[in-house]
This record gives structure tokens, C-alpha cells and sequence, in this order.
């Protein structure tokens, strides 16, 4: 939004009857009425009025100035204008560098104008302190020597002192007479009441340099009129002085103090020298300076008045004057050295400009580039890279920032191979599930519960039941070494394989009653994944078969853990008659063989079960499983494996399974 537009709507936003709004109106309100007060009202409520109109008026148009000028332009300062890092930059150099500079010079330029005024009145005033000491002098000298001895000096010594004090009167009482010099001076004494005093005095509005010394019985007054030649006499060509009134009531213009005009003073002629020297150059600026000078008050024996003593010069002409020559020397090396000081100092201010440009646009650089790069990277473009100049922090930064993308663009990479690799999983995860079984076969006299629980994705545990004729029951349970893809993998060939050899088994004894030895499917299940899987996959597997008409269990355990019937509530172990399968070719395998009574309750499971460790590295154990089975030997199948696997996770203490397991229930009823 444009900054008119932006003033414009929110002088369009005030227009709404708000706090503020208000406020502002009845501020309004009270101007105009007051003003209204300035023609109807009496005098004192027009000066009332007036007093509080500029009160209202002043906080109106400060509410007024900060909301539609102040705030519009901190906005556009803080969004357009500070809204880049050069343009912050260059504004902290501003403050930084450039303020206290210009600060620096204005401050040494103010003590130099200081400086030069006060110099300029110093000069003035010691030689007019000098002057005024001559006069004292003479006069003290006059009043304390003898009648004779004074008149006979006097005509003598008046010339010398004129040369110097051109306007001199004295005037000499004594008790042989009153004596004046020259003698067509018009001096009077002045009023009674005087003491010793001498300096510069004010006489009807005119200013003189006078004396008054008193020898009893002799008085001694001298009375020099000051001029503006005088004033000039004493520092030639180092500006004009003047003497002003000084009056407490400051609403009242300065006068100056009118300077007397002798008849000597009219006989010199010419243009006085008390004048504004003429400009050397562009940087002879003016100076005007006063400071406060000491006056009598001719009329007011004793009162003493502090004028004002103000000079108007110029640089050249101060130190013209202060640097004469007797000085020559330094009047010609004080500027040059001031000159090359001054070229220095200017060559040091742009050779720091220059630096802080060139650091200035290598940091804008750098963090434009940083910019531009994570708006390409918000876009998705992973393989910009920022460019990297030098070998400082920025640079660093910039190699940090390509090496995030990088790392990020690999870790994208990995990132989707990962997704790749867990749409595979899951796909293997549903083939997986739809290789166990859906439901347990119905049978007459046992109650069949399984269940199967991956630490991973996938499981290489392995659990079959299958109906073989009408009254034969197989069931099969197998953990196959390692976890994940490659385990799930041989326990699919371990589930074909199987189902093969039972497959096999029945198409040969299809005109007869079913006849399958576990010993011999077993054997079979060994040559098979020893041939066609490598040396270091193998897998412990128990095959059994159940008989419902005689309630015999024949089994051959190839190297898997020890199946646990339950009878009566106390467990026990069966047989383990066999190796793993899938190591060794030539490896024998048995038959074993156990008769189940109403109520007994066979379990099979994995090393899932008995082998996850709690957190200070303890195995969960058999014992503790037979404890298990021991306490709730009488619940259904399916509670028990609920309250199996609860203890196996609170022994561990995290619903995490640090291996498969598997649960095979078989309860006869």
C-alpha cells in the first residue's frame, strides 16, 4: 500500500465515533469556543480563553500530528525503509559513524566560534585595560604631588598622553584654584559623592574613559571620550565593538551605547577603522560574541552597571591579529598545518566510507544471497547453492547453508527410498497376514487360539493349523533366525514348504485314512530349505499331529523351545527330539508322542515370550512363565494368551516388543 493510500485510510478508519475520535472532538470543541471567548467575553475571560485554547491546541495537534504523521511515517520507515539490511546498516553507520562526527564537527566548530569571539574581546579589552591604567596614573600621579610641581608638569605632559588618548580633559582642584586642560575644556566635577574610581563611565547616555582620584584637598577628574576611532585604535582591523544597554526587560530591543564624537575625532576624517573585516573566504564566516563590561553612572556616585561589550569579526582577522608579525613563522605554519589536518582528517573519513561501503555491501551481499537461497529452497528447490566468496564467518555461513541443502536434498532421497521401502513393507505386511491362517478349524474336541505379534513390520514366526481328514488335526509353530524382510521371506517358504509335504501327504493316502509321520515331513522340510536357501538361514520348527478319536499327540520338535502341557494346573515340558531345520542335510528327527486328557492345555510359543528383558537386562524366563500358566490355569484360551502377553509388556515396560512372539493354544474339552 502506498504511503498516501495508507494515510488516507486510516484518516478514513478515524472517522468512526471511537475513545480517541472523541477526544479529539471535544479538544476541537474547546478551541473554538475559547477562541469564540476573544469577542464576546470580558477581559479576563479572554485572557483565560486564550490559555486554554493554545493548551487544547497544542495537545490537538500533537494527538493529531502522532496519528496521521508520525505513526504512517514509523510504519513506512520500519516496513519500506528499514525493511532491507543495507538500508539498516547504512542508517546504523548514520548513527554510529557518521552522527558523532557531524556532532564532532558541529561541536568543535561552536568552540572555535566561542573561542575566536572571546579572543577577539580579550584583545580588545586588555589594551582598553591599558589605556585606562594610563589614565589613572596620570591622574593619581597628578593628585598626589604638590600645587607648584603639578601646574608646572601639567602642560608638559598632557601632549604626551594625547598622542595615545586623543580627547583627553582634565580637570585639577585645588585649594590655590581649578585648573583644566586644554583650557577650552567644558569638564565639570562630578556629582558629590565620589570616591577613587576609574574605567569606563556612562555620562548623559555617552560613554568616556575617566578618573577620579581624591588627594585632600585636591580632586583630580580625566575624561577621555570614546570613539569609535579609539575603539578601533585599540586592535586595528579586528572588527567593529560595540557597547550596549543592558536591560532587564528582554522584550525590549538592545540599544547601543551612542559613542562620543570629539572635535579631534571630526578633524581625523575618513572612514573609522571600527568596522566587519572584509570576507577572505568562504569560510570567513562572521562571529559575534559579547561579554559583560563594568560602567559608572555618572550621576549615581558609586553605581556601577554591567554593559554589554559585543565584537563582530571574522576568523581571518583574529588570527591575523593574534598571530602579527613578530610571528611570522607560525602566522604562515598554523594555517598549513590546519590545512593538512583538516585534508587528513577528510582523506581518513572517505577511506572509512570507503571500507564501511565495501563491508557493508559484502554483508548485504552475503545475506541477500542467504535470502534468495531459502526462498528457492521454500519453493523446493533443494539444489540451489550460495555462492561463497572469502574465508570469514559469512563465508562459512554460506558453506553451512549449502551443506544443509545438500544434506537436505540426500536426506529427501532417503526419505522417499523410506517411503518406498514402507509401501513394500506394508504390501509384504498384508501378504504376510493373508499366509497364516484366517480361523482355527472347527474340531470336536479341542479349542484352538492363536496369535502372532511382529516386533517389525513383518514377523519371521511362523504358526499353521490345518483339518487333515475327519478326525486328524496338524499344527505347526516356527521361528525362523533374524528379523525382518529376509526372516519373512524363509518363513514363506517355510509355510509352502510345509503345506506342500501335508498336501503330498494327502494325495497319496486319499483312498485310505490319512496317515502323516512328523518325523519324516520334518526330514523332508530340512532337505528342502537346506537346498534351496543359503547356509545361515535356518529355523527352529515343532509339527505335530492330534488325534481326536484316541486324544493322542504326536509331535517331532526340530530344535524349538519345549511345548508346555498343562494338566491338572501344574505345567510341564515336552520332549525336544530334533535340531533346526534348514543347517545341517543330514540331521535325524523322532517322533514323540502324548496323550491329552480332558482339560489339558497345550502350549506352544516362540523365544518372544520367555527372552525380553526388563531395564536392568533380566529375561523374562520359563519360570516365570509356569508361574503364569500355574495362576490362571483355568481361564479360556483366548484370556490366557491376553494375560501372557500383559505380563510380558509389563515386564519390559514398554509396549514395544523387542522380539516376535507367537502363541499357539491347543485345550482339550
Amino acid at each position: 500500500m502506498a504511503v498516501p493510500d495508507m494515510v488516507a485510510w486510516k484518516i478514513f478508519a478515524r472517522v468512526k465515533p471511537e475513545a480517541p475520535a472523541r477526544l479529539d472532538l471535544w479538544l476541537a470543541a474547546t478551541v473554538l469556543v475559547s477562541l469564540l471567548a476573544q469577542w464576546i467575553g470580558p477581559s479576563l475571560v479572554r485572557s483565560l480563553g486564550l490559555l486554554v485554547a493554545w493548551v487544547a491546541g497544542l495537545a490537538l495537534g500533537l494527538r493529531l500530528a502522532r496519528r496521521f504523521v508520525f505513526r504512517p511515517l514509523a510504519h513506512w520507515i520500519r516496513q519500506r525503509l528499514l525493511w532491507r539490511l543495507r538500508n539498516r546498516l547504512l542508517v546504523a553507520y548514520g548513527f554510529i559513524a557518521l552522527v558523532p562526527f557531524v556532532l564532532i564537527v558541529l561541536m568543535a566548530g561552536l568552540i572555535l566560534y566561542g573561542i575566536l569571539g572571546q579572543l577577539s574581546l580579550y584583545v580588545m579589552t586588555v589594551e582598553l585595560e591599558r589605556r585606562i591604567g594610563q589614565v589613572i596614573r596620570f591622574a593619581t600621579w597628578l593628585a598626589e604631588h604638590d600645587t607648584e610641581q603639578r601646574v608646572r608638569s601639567a602642560p608638559y605632559a598632557y601632549p604626551l598622553l594625547t598622542d595615545r588618548l586623543p580627547g583627553l580633559e582634565l580637570l585639577v582642584r585645588t585649594k590655590q584654584g581649578r585648573f583644566v586642560y586644554p583650557q577650552d575644556a567644558s569638564l565639570e566635577e562630578p556629582p558629590a559623592g565620589w570616591g577613587d574610581a576609574g574605567g569606563l563611565v556612562l555620562k548623559d547616555d555617552v560613554l568616556y574613559v575617566w578618573a577620579h582620584i581624591r588627594r585632600e584637598p585636591s580632586v583630580v577628574v580625566a575624561l577621555l571620550p570614546l570613539t569609535s576611532r579609539f575603539l578601533a585604535s585599540l586592535a586595528p582591523n579586528l572588527g567593529e565593538f560595540t557597547f550596549m544597554r543592558f536591560d532587564e526587560d528582554f522584550s525590549q530591543p538592545a540599544r547601543r551605547v551612542r559613542l562620543q564624537r570629539s572635535v579631534a575625532a571630526e578633524a581625523e576624517g575618513g572612514p573609522t577603522p571600527n568596522r566587519i573585516p572584509e570576507k577572505q573566504g568562504r569560510l570567513d564566516i562572521l562571529i559575534s560574541w559579547f561579554t559583560p563590561y563594568p560602567v559608572y553612572v555618572w550621576e549615581l556616585p558609586g553605581l556601577v552597571e554591567n554593559e554589554v561589550l559585543q565584537v563582530r569579526t571574522r576568523p581571518y582577522a583574529v588570527l591575523g591579529t593574534v598571530f602579527a608579525q613578530k610571528v611570522d613563522f607560525a602566522k604562515g605554519a598554523v594555517p598549513a598545518m590546519l590545512l593538512i589536518v583538516s585534508i587528513a582528517f577528510l582523506v581518513a573519513e572517505m577511506v572509512a566510507m570507503v571500507i564501511g561501503v565495501s563491508l557493508t555491501r559484502t554483508i548485504t551481499g552475503a545475506v541477500h544471497d542467504l535470502y534468495v537461497g531459502t526462498e528457492r529452497v521454500r519453493e523446493g528447490d533443494f539444489s540451489h547453492r550460495v555462492r561463497v566468496r572469502g574465508r570469514d564467518q559469512l563465508a562459512a555461513l554460506a558453506e553451512s547453508f549449502n551443506n544443509m541443502t545438500t544434506n537436505i536434498q540426500r536426506l529427501l532421497s532417503i526419505a522417499k527410498d523410506n517411503e518406498r521401502l514402507k509401501a513394500e513393507l506394508e504390501i509384504a505386511q498384508e501378504v504376510q497376514a493373508q499366509l497364516y491362517p484366517r480361523s482355527a478349524p472347527e474340531a470336536k474336541q479341542v479349542n484352538l487360539k492363536a496369535v502372532c505379534k511382529p516386533a517389525r513390520m513383518v514377523s519371521g514366526d511362523y504358526y499353521d493349523f490345518q483339518r487333515l481328514g475327519e478326525s486328524l488335526m496338524a499344527m505347526a509353530i516356527g521361528d525362523v533366525a533374524g528379523k525382518g524382510i529376509s526372516a519373512a521371506l524363509l518363513m514363506a517358504t517355510l509355510q509352502s514348504a510345509i503345506r506342500t509335504q501335508i498336501r503330498h501327504c494327502l494325495e497319496v493316502s486319499k483312498d485310505r485314512p490319512a496317515e502323516i509321520s512328523t518325523s519324516k515331513l520334518v526330514a523332508q522340510l530340512n532337505q528342502h530349505l537346506y537346498a534351496h536357501t543359503t547356509p545361515e538361514k535356518y529355523a527352529t520348527f515343532c509339527f505335530g499331529v492330534y488325534d481326536e478319536q484316541t486324544g493322542l499327540f504326536t509331535y517331532t520338535n526340530a530344535g524349538h523351545l519345549p511345548p508346555i502341557l498343562l494338566r491338572n494346573g501344574e505345567p510341564e515340558f515336552l520332549q525336544v527330539n530334533g535340531t533346526v531345520v534348514g543347517a545341517f542335510p543330514f540331521a535325524r528327527y523322532q517322533e514323540s508322542s502324548v496323550r491329552m486328557e480332558p482339560g489339558d492345555l497345550l502350549l506352544f510359543y516362540t523365544d518372544g515370550v520367555t527372552e525380553p528383558e526388563n531395564a536392568y537386562g533380566e529375561q523374562y524366563g520359563e519360570e516365570r512363565l509356569l508361574a503364569l500358566l500355574r495362576r490362571n490355569h483355568g481361564l479360556p484360551p483366548e484370556d490366557l494368551v491376553c494375560s501372557i502377553l500383559e505380563a510380558v509388556e509389563q515386564w519390559t515396560g514398554s509396549p514395544e516388543l523387542q522380539d516376535d512372539i507367537t502363541l499357539l493354544l491347543a485345550k482339550r474339552v
